[in-house]
C-alpha cells in the first residue's frame, strides 16, 4: 500500500470521529483547550489502536482467506463507507448528544472522560474492522498505526475548533467524504488485485 493510499484511508475512517468531534463542539456550552486534546487524544489512540487488534484477527486468517483477499477488502471497506453515508444521511453518530436548540442549554457535558471514551470506541468500530484488511492490503502494522492514530488526533483538534463555529453546516458531509473515500480505496483495491 502506498502512502497516498494509507493516507486516504486514515481519512476516510478519521471523518467519523471528526464529525464527532464537531457535534460535541456544538453541543457543549464551553469547549477548553484541555478539552479539546482530550477529545483528540483519545479519539487518536483507540482509532490507532482498533485497527491493530483487526489487523491480529485478519493476521490469523490470512492463509484462510488469501484466495478471496481482495474480495474480502472490497467488501469491508465498502461496507464501511456505506454504513458512515448512510449514518450520516440519517444525522446518527452513535454516543453523541444531541446539539441543543437555540436557547437551550446541554445537561451533559460531551467532554466528561467517560463520554468521551464510550464516543472514542463507538467511533472506532470501522478502524476495527478496516484494521482486518491491513494483512491483505501489504501495509506494516506500526505505520499504518501511527498514521491512522496521528491523522485522527490532528483531526478532531480541527473538528472541534470547526465545531465551535460551523459544526451543523458541515456535519453530515465530513462522513458522506470520508465513505466515499473508503468505497474508493476497497474499488482500487479490488481493481488492481482483478487486473493483476
Amino acid at each position: 500500500m502506498s502512502l497516498l493510499t494509507l493516507l486516504l484511508l486514515a481519512l476516510g475512517l478519521a471523518m467519523d470521529a471528526t464529525a464527532v468531534s464537531i457535534a460535541s463542539a456544538l453541543s457543549a456550552p464551553r469547549v477548553r483547550a484541555r478539552d479539546a486534546l482530550l477529545l483528540a487524544f483519545l479519539f487518536g489512540l483507540f482509532q490507532a489502536v482498533m485497527p491493530v487488534i483487526g489487523w491480529a484477527l485478519g493476521h490469523q486468517f490470512e492463509k484462510v482467506i488469501s484466495a478471496w483477499d481482495h474480495w474480502i477488502a472490497f467488501v469491508l471497506l465498502a461496507g464501511i463507507g456505506g454504513k458512515m453515508i448512510h449514518e450520516a444521511i440519517t444525522h446518527h453518530h452513535p454516543g453523541v448528544p444531541d446539539a441543543p436548540k437555540p436557547g437551550e442549554t446541554s445537561a451533559r457535558n460531551p467532554f466528561q472522560l467517560g463520554t468521551l471514551a464510550i464516543m472514542a470506541v463507538a467511533t472506532s468500530i470501522d478502524a476495527l474492522a478496516a484494521g482486518i484488511t491491513l494483512p491483505l492490503l501489504d501495509v506494516r502494522l506500526v505505520t499504518a498505526a501511527a498514521v491512522i492514530g496521528g491523522v485522527t488526533f490532528g483531526l478532531c483538534l480541527l473538528g472541534v475548533s470547526v465545531g465551535r463555529r460551523f459544526g451543523k453546516s458541515l456535519e453530515g458531509k465530513l462522513d458522506i467524504i470520508g465513505g466515499i473515500v473508503l468505497i474508493g480505496i476497497g474499488t482500487k483495491t479490488l481493481i488492481e488485485h482483478l487486473s493483476a
